[in-house]
């Protein structure tokens, strides 16, 4: 039965590094006989100018109705933000989404490769000590959901954000992250702020219930200010993270860092029934949007993460990750990972380059 993908190209880069994600699918996909429907849709500031919404009805029908979501990027020029076209996209197009389909966990895994050492930012040593983390993010709790005030108090301005857990969002998070381990090293670091919030005690509590229903994998506890300063300054002791809303949304970004672009890396927004969204977290790029510059590689690591997560088509995605590191091994260099003298190469060839490896 043929199955059907929801195209989200977006802003800014989207759609260029999405046409070269969809040549290499297309690609890995026919030779063993797969095919995969593609339906296109706007999100973001390109839905703003047809539909006037950044997550319009239309776009919403359509994700509805396909297997899974492939999404670009969203977001206006800096210069721009604050045109309506613009005003508040990220926020009404992701989180719109987020909560339309209740993706609660995200999936961001963070390697660096051995070819690409020399933009990494941490010493060496450090790094040959293998840098492989998969961040599971909690999404549909935390401050970003949770009810907003803003008001006057003795004549100056106050604001707030509620934070709010409930035990039922923190157990299914939990039960994706003890899974996931199984799949990796069997490890999993809770982080919270449970000497403080009570949210991140509750939280702390849930997890270690979980945690009594897989014996095989290690709980560790760990308060985030710490986590912050282990990831950068000892990586390799960490399998899966599993944290809250807001402190995986920083933790993550800071993970990021570590293979040194956000052009090498993916992410997947898994929701109970396991129907996933994948994109790249590196943002629309206006600034080289058009250019033929930007890395298609998140793009197209987010495909193959696709496969995996939501088509159980795990060959595929091993041959498209395995094309990705001969192509970088044979020094196919777009602009954010070249070296001093590196020949530079552009969005088409890159992904010519992976091709020519499957």
């Amino acid at each position: 039965m043929e199955k059907t993908i929801a195209v989200l190209a977006g802003d800014g880069i989207g759609p260029e590094v999405m046409a070269q994600a969809l040549r290499v699918l297309k690609h890995v996909t026919e030779r063993n006989g797969q095919t995969f429907r593609t339906v296109e849709a706007l999100i973001g500031g390109a839905a703003f100018e047809v539909h006037g919404k950044h997550f319009p009805e239309e776009t919403r029908e359509i994700c509805e109705r396909s297997d899974a979501i492939l999404f670009g990027s969203v977001g206006g020029p800096v210069a721009e933000l604050h045109l309506e076209k613009w005003k508040d996209c990220e926020v009404n197009a992701l989180l719109g989404i987020r909560k339309t389909f209740r993706f609660n966990a995200n999936f961001r895994p963070v390697k660096v490769f051995p070819e690409l050492m020399h933009i990494c930012p941490l010493r060496e040593e450090v790094v040959n000590r293998g840098v492989d983390i998969l961040f599971i993010r909690e999404l549909n709790g935390d401050l970003y959901f949770g009810e907003k005030k803003r008001f006057e108090r003795d004549g100056m301005r106050v604001a707030t954000d509620l934070a709010e857990y409930s035990e039922e969002q923190v157990r299914s998070v939990a039960h994706t992250a003890f899974q996931a381990a199984r799949k990796r090293r069997n490890k999993v670091t809770s982080v919270d702020k449970a000497n403080v919030l009570h949210t991140s005690k509750l939280w702390r509590e849930v997890v270690r219930e979980v945690a009594k229903e897989y014996p095989d994998v290690v709980l560790e506890d760990m308060l985030v200010d710490n986590c912050a300063m282990q990831i950068i300054r000892n990586p390799s002791q960490f399998d899966v993270i599993l944290t809250t809303n807001m402190f995986g949304d920083i933790l993550s970004d800071a993970g990021a860092v570590l293979p040194g672009s956000l052009g090498l890396l993916a992410s997947a927004s898994l929701n109970a029934d396991g129907f996933g969204l994948y994109e790249p977290p590196g943002g629309s790029a206006q600034d080289i949007a058009g250019k033929g510059v930007a890395n298609p590689i998140a793009q197209i690591l987010s495909v193959a993460m696709m496969l995996r997560f939501s088509f159980s088509l795990i060959e595929e995605a091993e041959r498209i990750e395995q094309a990705v590191g001969k192509a970088l091994l044979g020094g196919a260099r777009t602009g954010d990972i070249a070296a001093p003298g590196d020949p530079v190469i552009g969005t088409v060839e890159m992904t010519d380059s992976i091709l020519s490896h499957l």
